[in-house]
Formats: C-alpha cells, structure tokens, sequence
C-alpha cells in the first residue's frame, strides 16, 4: 500500500501519515502519532476512539492494537481494516478479560464519561503500564490532572498542539472492578403515560425531570400498532413510555451510543418491559419495514450542532415506513425540517407545538 505523508505540525520534522481514500486523522490522533515512539513494541488499548484510522497507523509501532469504539460510526470506519494485529470492537466495555501495556484514550465529549473510561483503562493495564490521554483543549481535558484517580501516578503534559493537549500516567495501584451498575443514576419519571423508572449511565443525556420536548411528543402520540422504531432511543424514555402504553407493541430502540444502548436496555428491564435494543448508524443496521417510526432525533454531533443527522432521518425513514405507515418526531422550533419533509412526505402536518418545539406527524 502507498502510504503518502499530510501536513507535519513540525514536531521535530515529524509528519502525520494517512492512507490514501481513508479519513484524515483528527488533531487529537495526529497528536498520538507524532508520540508514536511511546507504543514502540507494545500491546495497545485504544479507547473511545475518533472516526479515522489511528489504530491502524499506531500498528507502525505498536505490535498489537485493540480498538473500542463507543460510537457505532467509528466502529464503522476502522472495522473493515481489522484482522491479523488490530481489533476493531464496538462496546461499553471488553467482552473479554485482557490487559494492555498502554491504554490510550480520547477525553470524552461528554466529561461525566471521563471517569468511567480511566476506571476502564485502569483494569485493563498491566501493572506499572500507561496511560495515555488526548483531546481538544476547548473539550474538558485540561481538567485531567485533577481528575485521573488515585491508582494513577502524577499527570504529566507531553505534546500540544492544533488546539489538542497529550498526558501521560502510570497505573501505580489496583482500580476497583468495572461493575456497569456503579456508573448508572436511577430516577423517576412522571410521564403522561405513567412513572416509569429511569436508569442512565454516564455520558447519557438525560435529565431528572421529563423534558419539554419529549413531554410534548408522548402528550400526542397516536395509535400505534406492529412493528415500531424508536430511533436515537438514548436512556430508553420513549421506548418505556410507548411500551406501558401498550406492552403488545413489536419495539426496536437504536442508537449510535454504546453508552445509550446499555442504558435503554437497563431501563426497559427495571419497568419489566422488552424490546429489541441495537446499534444503527442511521437506519442502516435495521431490516425490514416499520409500521411506526417515533423519534426525539438527536442533532448533535460532538460538541456541534447539525441538522443533517436528523434531515438523512427524514429520509431515510419514509423509505423504511410501510404503507400508510407513522412517522412522528418532536423537533426544536427553530431547525428547519419542514420543506425536507415536505419532500418525501407531501405535506408537512404540525399537531402540536409550544414555544420551543413541534411535533410533526405524516403518514406515508
């Protein structure tokens, strides 16, 4: 393979590497690569890692590279090159006991998930190994000297540049075992179709109390039969509320969010409720048609907003309705849906709205 050399951030004359037709590496991994003698010869862990291909370009050094992805679309892009000595895996978490003598992690979007991801690491250190830490300098990571746990030696600052910083740590002592129910917050709440109990884990949106948003939807969802789609199910609050509606219901919940996953599934078990939880990206993991389609789309990308996750739904969603079939999301007054779903649906029906949100609702 041709391997050709992009722009050097002029580290000692070091230049980033990238395979031809693959995705540029994102400032934070580049930051990894020109440090790539760190993970010279080594085992390597690399957590919640970006949408490029830096775990096959760490294999330059590394002589083994394990990749978890808790974006399902990461997953995506790296899994294709795996096989031999990388490991491309989608997850809250390893499936399999194993230890790595470097565990290299992106800070979090989410910082709350922080903690979680160097407890992570910690169990899968072996003693003495690193850790490694890279972000952007606007995403929490300056923070991290304050934050790593007490099994972890002093932090130290190795590389910065394009915006993005590079810590370095030494497992010192044993972390405390992973258990997934430490890291999850349970509350009730009252919905207009009942209380039903929430359990949300770190790095999940949700709040305490039931959104304005969300309210609206379930104050006005129709009459809902078969098979139905929960799109973006998050912390799983609509696919309770639509399930103690009518437990006959034939439920499916995806998310792009490992995290969100484990967490709608945690949820619908403590309300005594089942449905089929599964990561897509977008509808492309789903199969078949759907009587129904109810969503709170998501329309945030990281740390930036963006409309075209929720447009592509559009989209994508009257191609997977059956005929006649129910398309209802609630969305933020301001983004700008109407004429897309005008497209694919003809009309554009409103049965609801607020000052902050609307809820449309077509029909194939």
């Amino acid at each position: 393979m041709i391997i050709k050399p992009i722009r050097s951030l002029g580290y000692n004359g070091a230049s980033f590497i990238d395979s031809p037709g693959s995705p540029v590496l994102s400032n934070s991994s580049q930051l990894i690569i020109r440090n790539n003698h760190l993970v010279d010869k080594q085992k390597v862990l690399l957590l919640n890692h970006e949408d490029d291909l830096l775990a096959k370009e760490l294999l330059r050094n590394a002589s083994t590279v394990t990749a978890l992805a808790l974006d399902f679309h990461h997953y995506l892009t790296l899994s294709p090159h795996q096989g031999g000595s990388l490991n491309s895996l989608f997850g809250h978490c390893l499936l399999e006991a194993d230890t790595f003598d470097t565990v290299i992690v992106h800070f979090p979007k989410a910082k709350s998930l922080a903690p979680y991801l160097f407890n992570l690491a910690a169990n899968c250190l072996n003693p003495g190994g690193q850790l490694l830490v890279t972000g952007d300098n606007k995403g929490g990571i300056k923070s991290l000297p304050k934050m790593l746990p007490e099994y972890f030696g002093s932090c130290t600052k190795l590389d910065n540049a394009r915006h993005c910083l590079l810590f370095a740590a030494e497992l010192i002592d044993t972390a405390p075992s992973m258990e997934l129910q430490d890291w999850v917050s349970r509350y009730t709440l009252n919905t207009p179709q009942g209380d039903i109990s929430i359990c949300n884990l770190v790095g999940v949106f949700s709040e305490k109390k039931l959104d304005m948003g969300t309210e609206l939807l379930l104050q006005h969802l129709p009459s809902l039969q078969g098979r139905i789609l929960d799109f973006g199910c998050g912390a799983g609050v609509i696919a309770a509320c639509l399930l103690k509606a009518n437990p006959q219901l034939q439920l499916e919940c995806v998310d792009i969010n490992a995290m969100a996953l484990a967490s709608c599934q945690l949820t619908l078990t403590a309300n005594n409720l089942w449905a089929s939880v599964y990561p897509s990206d977008g509808m492309a993991q789903t199969e078949g048609a759907f009587d129904a389609i109810i969503s709170n789309p998501p329309f945030h990308d990281g740390l930036t907003t963006t409309t075209d996750i929720a447009l592509n739904f559009v989209r994508d969603s009257h191609h997977v309705l059956k005929p006649k079939g129910c398309w209802q999301i609630v969305a933020n007054r301001h983004l700008p849906y109407s004429d897309t779903i005008a497209s694919y649906f003809g009309k554009v029906d409103c049965v609801a709205e607020n000052n902050k949100f609307k809820v449309y609702r077509q029909y194939k």
